[in-house]
C-alpha cells in the first residue's frame, strides 16, 4: 500500500509539473514574436497586410472557414440547415480541389438533356456543339475525369465527322496517357469504335513500340485488346511482332512480312530461336504474374511461344495457366487451343486445379463456343472420373434440357454419346483436339535416326516455309500423328491412360447421367425431335451411343424412350393444332428416318405402334421418307415387316423409293 502511494504522489507531481509547464508555456514571455508585435506595438499594423493578401488570395478557404465559424457560433440548426451547410461546404472543397469543376458541372447539366433517347437529333447536335465549343483547348485536361468522360463519349458518338477530327487531333498527343486512366480509357475506346480508317491507322502507328508495356498494365491492356479487334490482318500481325522479337518492335519495315506463324516468320527473316524465345518470356511472364489474360492478343502470342517453347520453358507456362486464369481465356479460338495444350500435357495434379478452377462456371462454359470444346476434351481425356462427376457432372445435371438445345452445349453431351464424331464437331475442332506442343510431345522425347523420315519432313518444312501450312502448329501435329505408331497416335487424340470406353461408362452410367438424359427425352420428345439441335442428342441416345455403351443397362429406359416417340408418331394428322406432326417435320422426320435405318428394335416399336395399316396416309411428303426407309434398312427382318403393306403402294406409283447414290 504505501508503494502504491508513492507512485500516486509521484504521478500527482508529474501532472503538476506539466500543468505548470503549460501555464508556463501561456505567459506573456513565452508568446510568439508574431502576437507579441501585433499586441505590443500598435503603429505596426502594416506589417499584418502580407498575411491579410493571403487569406485574399485563397477566398474559398476563408469562406469555408465563416461558414464553419458561422456554423459553430449560431444556436441549433435543423436537419436541413445541416444539410445545406454540408453541401456549401462540399461545394467549397471541391471548388478548391479541382480546376474545372465549375465546367464539369456545366457539362453534367448539358449531358443530362443530351442523352436522353426522347431528344430530337437537331436538339441533341446543338447541345453536343456547345459541350464541345466549352471543352475545346482543355479535353486532354479533363478527359480523365469520371463525368467529363462520360460526356466526351456521348458527344464522340453523336457529334459531326468534323468535331470527331477535330476531338482526334486535339487528344492525339495524349492517347497513350488516357489510355491508362481508369475513366479515359473509356473515351479511347469510343474513339476507336467511331475513328475512320485514316484515325484507326494514325493511333496504330502511335502505339509502335508500346505495345508491350501497355499490356502489363490492367487498363491499358484493354486498349491493345480493342484497337487488335479492330484492326485489319496487317495491323494485327504489326501488333503482335512487337511481343516476338527486339529487331520487329525496332524495325518497323520487317513487321510487313506476309507471314502469319511465328515459325516461319524466324526461318525467313534469319531470326534466332533463343533470342526470340527468350524476348517473349519477358513480355508473356509478367502478364501472367499479373493475371492480364482475358485478351484474344494473348491468346495469340500464348499460342506461337508454345510452338517454339523449349520443354521447360513450355511447363513453366503450363504450371501457371494450370489454375482460375484458364477459365478467363477459353472464350476465344486462341485461348481455348494454349486450354486445350495445358490439359494435354498437364500433369494429373495440374488438371486437377484446372477443373476445381471451373467449379460454378461449368453452365457458362458449356454454352460457349470454345469453352465447350475445351470442356468435352477434359471428359475425354481425364482419368479423374470421380472429380469430373463431382464438379461437371453434376453442373451439367441440373441443365441437361439447355444443353440438348443449345448449339454449343449439345457437343459437350456429343462427345460423351459418339467420341470424335465429324458429324458434331468440324474439321477444324478435330484438329484442335489433337494439337500438341512441340517440345512436349512423344516425338520429341522419342530417339530417333538422323535419316528417319521425320526430319526429313521436318527439314523439308523448314525449306518450303512459304506455305503457311507446313509451318502451322497444326502441320507439326499432323506430321507426329502420321509418323507415330497406332498406339502413339490413338494416346495422342485421346489421351489419358484409362480405356476410353471404361472413362464414357463411368461419366456416363455410373455418374447418371445417362439415365437423366433419357428422362429429358422422354419428357420433352416432341421438342426435341423438331429442334434443329436437340434431334442429334435424341438420335445418339435412342441408338443407345456409340458402340452401344447404354444398351446393356438402360434397355427399359431405352424401351420407353422408343415407345415415347412412336405415340408421338401415331397420333393423327391435325390441321387445327399450331404444331406440324412429327412424321412431317423437316427435322423430325429425318431423324426418325436414320433411328428406323439403324435402330431395328426402334423401327419394329415404330411399325407396331405408328404405321402399321397406315402408311398409305403418309406415303406423300417429308414422311414418305420414314416410310421407305423400312425397305431400306439393312436389317431383314424390318424390311419384312413393312414388305408386305408397302410393296402394292410402290407397284401403284403412291410411294417413290428414293435412288440409290
Amino acid at each position: 500500500m504505501a508503494a502504491k502511494n508513492e507512485q500516486s504522489t509521484k504521478t500527482n507531481k508529474r501532472k503538476k509539473i506539466s500543468g505548470s509547464h503549460s501555464k508556463s508555456d501561456t505567459s506573456p514571455s513565452k508568446k510568439p514574436k508574431l502576437l507579441q508585435s501585433k499586441s505590443s506595438n500598435p503603429a505596426d499594423k502594416g506589417l499584418n497586410k502580407p498575411f491579410k493578401s493571403i487569406k485574399q488570395q485563397h477566398p474559398i478557404k476563408s469562406q469555408s472557414r465563416k461558414l464553419e465559424t458561422a456554423g459553430a457560433n449560431e444556436g441549433p440548426k435543423s436537419k436541413r440547415e445541416r444539410r445545406l451547410q454540408a453541401k456549401e461546404l462540399a461545394e467549397a472543397r471541391k471548388k478548391k480541389r479541382k480546376k474545372h469543376y465549375t465546367l464539369e458541372q456545366e457539362l453534367a447539366s448539358l449531358w443530362e438533356k443530351m442523352r436522353r433517347r426522347n431528344i430530337a437529333k437537331e436538339d441533341r447536335s446543338k447541345l453536343v456543339s456547345e459541350a464541345l465549343r466549352k471543352m475545346k483547348g482543355k479535353i486532354p485536361e479533363i478527359a480523365g475525369s469520371h463525368v467529363s468522360s462520360r460526356v466526351l463519349q456521348t458527344c464522340v458518338k453523336y457529334c459531326t465527322q468534323a468535331e470527331r477530327d477535330a476531338v482526334f487531333e486535339e487528344l492525339r498527343p495524349h492517347l497513350l496517357t488516357l489510355a491508362c486512366n481508369t475513366y479515359a480509357v473509356h473515351l479511347v475506346k469510343k474513339m476507336l469504335d467511331n475513328a475512320s480508317k485514316k484515325h484507326l491507322a494514325a493511333f496504330m502507328s502511335s502505339l509502335h513500340g508500346h505495345v508491350a508495356p501497355l499490356l502489363r498494365h490492367m487498363v491499358g491492356s484493354v486498349v491493345i485488346e480493342h484497337a487488335y479487334q479492330l484492326g485489319n490482318a496487317t495491323q494485327k500481325q504489326e501488333l503482335l511482332m512487337e511481343l516476338y522479337s527486339t529487331e520487329l518492335q525496332l524495325f518497323k519495315d520487317l513487321a510487313l512480312v506476309k507471314e502469319s506463324r511465328l515459325i516461319a516468320l524466324i526461318s525467313k527473316l534469319g531470326l534466332q530461336k533463343g533470342s526470340v524465345l527468350r524476348h517473349m518470356s519477358s513480355v508473356i511472364q509478367p502478364i501472367l504474374e499479373k493475371g492480364i489474360v482475358d485478351h484474344s492478343i494473348i491468346h495469340k502470342a500464348l499460342v506461337e511461344y508454345l510452338s517454339i517453347a523449349d520443354k521447360s520453358s513450355a511447363a513453366e507456362v503450363i504450371q501457371q495457366l494450370s489454375s482460375a486464369l484458364l477459365v478467363r481465356m477459353i472464350h476465344t479460338k486462341d485461348g481455348s487451343r494454349v486450354g486445350l495444350l495445358c490439359i494435354k500435357h498437364g500433369s494429373a495434379k495440374e488438371r486437377k486445379k484446372i477443373i476445381k478452377g471451373m467449379k460454378g462456371h461449368i453452365d457458362k462454359i458449356a454454352h460457349d463456343q470454345y469453352g465447350s470444346l475445351v470442356l468435352a476434351y477434359i471428359l475425354s481425356t481425364v482419368d479423374d472420373t470421380k472429380l469430373l462427376t463431382k464438379i461437371i457432372i453434376r453442373e451439367l445435371q441440373a441443365i441437361l434440357k439447355e444443353l440438348v438445345l443449345d448449339k454449343n452445349g449439345r457437343r459437350v453431351l456429343l462427345q460423351l454419346l459418339h467420341p470424335n464424331c465429324s458429324r458434331y464437331f468440324s474439321s477444324d475442332d478435330l484438329v484442335a483436339f489433337n494439337l500438341s506442343i512441340p517440345s512436349l510431345s512423344p516425338k520429341s522425347e522419342s530417339k530417333v535416326n538422323p535419316d528417319s523420315v521425320l526430319e526429313t519432313k521436318s527439314s523439308e518444312a523448314k525449306e518450303s516455309c512459304d506455305e503457311e501450312a507446313k509451318s502451322d502448329l497444326e502441320a507439326t501435329t499432323a506430321e507426329a500423328s502420321e509418323n507415330a505408331s497406332p498406339s502413339e497416335s490413338h494416346h495422342l487424340a485421346e489421351g489419358g491412360k484409362k480405356d476410353p470406353n471404361v472413362r464414357r461408362r463411368e461419366l456416363l452410367i455410373d455418374s447418371g447421367l445417362a439415365e437423366n438424359l433419357i428422362e429429358v427425352c422422354i419428357e420433352s420428345v416432341g421438342e426435341l425431335l423438331r429442334s434443329n439441335f436437340g434431334k442429334e442428342v435424341m438420335y445418339e441416345v435412342a441408338v443407345g451411343a456409340a458402340g452401344g455403351i447404354l444398351c446393356p443397362a438402360l434397355d427399359e429406359k431405352l424401351d420407353a424412350l422408343h415407345g415415347a416417340i412412336a405415340t408421338l408418331a401415331a397420333q393423327p394428322k391435325s390441321e387445327e393444332s399450331g404444331e406440324e406432326h412429327v412424321l412431317e417435320n423437316f427435322h423430325s422426320s429425318r431423324t426418325i428416318r436414320r433411328l428406323v435405318l439403324d435402330c431395328p428394335s426402334f423401327a419394329s416399336s415404330l411399325w407396331k405402334i405408328a404405321l402399321e395399316g397406315k402408311c398409305e396416309i403418309w406415303a406423300q411428303g417429308h414422311s414418305h421418307k420414314v416410310v421407305s426407309a423400312f425397305l431400306e434398312s439393312s436389317n431383314s427382318e424390318v424390311c419384312e415387316l413393312a414388305k408386305g403393306e408397302l410393296q402394292p403402294l410402290i407397284d401403284s406409283g403412291i410411294l417413290k423409293l428414293p435412288e440409290a447414290k
